[in-house]
């Protein structure tokens, strides 16, 4: 085996289906990946046949390029965006246990949120979706208490200050209005943690359901709830060849 054989540590963990490369590097930085008993440095190289590479104390063998899956799931609500959780909850790994491969989730959805989750075991794909660079635009249907005023409505779409930095701006559509409730559709341009209902709360508005529906060109559709279906080569492809293309909400 020579140098040719030699990848980085964090594209050997994504190819093996440990995590996706962005978690793989997360590992390294916490000291859970050692190399021929070594604790592995961000940046380090592998021979994925030769080097005896452990995470958590267990064994990553080399692996035939595993079947690459692309994978879409109607996450319901109550589902945690984790492969497991020490606090016993319900998480997103039960709704995909019957992959035969070893998939991981691209990006997340908090506990109480619902809608489009993508999945894979493809750590380029992952990277390419996750990447800030990418602006990959996501959008959701979003209920939220008592009302919306236009004034609130300019406040999303010309951005707003969370963790001192302003937002990007988001596109929001009403789809209904009913006494204390409004429904709404909001594109997003970025994915700050929980943002939708952090910039509900600075608005004053309360969060009563939300949905995402679609991330770039590719639409959750009719899938239902708690079901997944594998992406077509053509999804696949609008998410990675050209992500994100002027788009508006009409």
């Amino acid at each position: 085996m020579g140098k040719n054989n030699l990848v980085r540590l964090q594209k050997m963990l994504a190819d093996c289906g440990v995590a996706s490369r962005r978690k793989s590097e997360e590992l390294i930085q916490k000291g859970s990946v050692k190399v021929n008993g070594v604790v592995a440095q961000i940046g380090d190289k592998v021979d994925p046949y030769k080097d005896k590479v452990m995470v958590n104390g267990r064994r990553v063998t080399a692996c035939a390029k595993p079947k690459l899956r692309y994978i879409m799931l109607n996450k319901p609500r109550g589902y945690v965006t984790t492969m497991s959780d020490e606090k016993g909850r319900k998480c997103v790994a039960e709704l995909v246990a019957d992959i035969p491969e070893r998939v991981y989730p691209v990006g997340r959805l908090d506990r109480d949120s619902e809608g489009m989750l993508l999945f894979t075991n493809d750590g380029d794909f992952a990277n390419t979706v996750m990447h800030p660079k990418k602006d990959i635009y996501k959008i959701y249907r979003v209920t939220v208490r008592p009302a919306v005023s236009d004034e609130m409505i300019a406040e999303f779409e010309n951005g707003m200050m969370l963790d001192g930095r302003k937002t990007a701006p988001a596109e929001v559509r009403v789809i209904s209005r009913q006494e204390g409730r409004v429904v709404l559709e909001i594109l997003l341009r970025e994915g700050r943690n929980r943002q939708i209902r952090r910039m509900c709360e600075l608005l004053g508005l309360e969060v009563a359901r939300l949905r995402r529906t679609a991330i770039g060109q590719v639409k959750l559709g009719m899938l239902k709830k708690g079901d997944w279906r594998d992406l077509t080569p053509e999804e696949v492809k609008k998410l990675t060849s050209d992500p994100n293309p002027s788009r508006h909400l009409s």
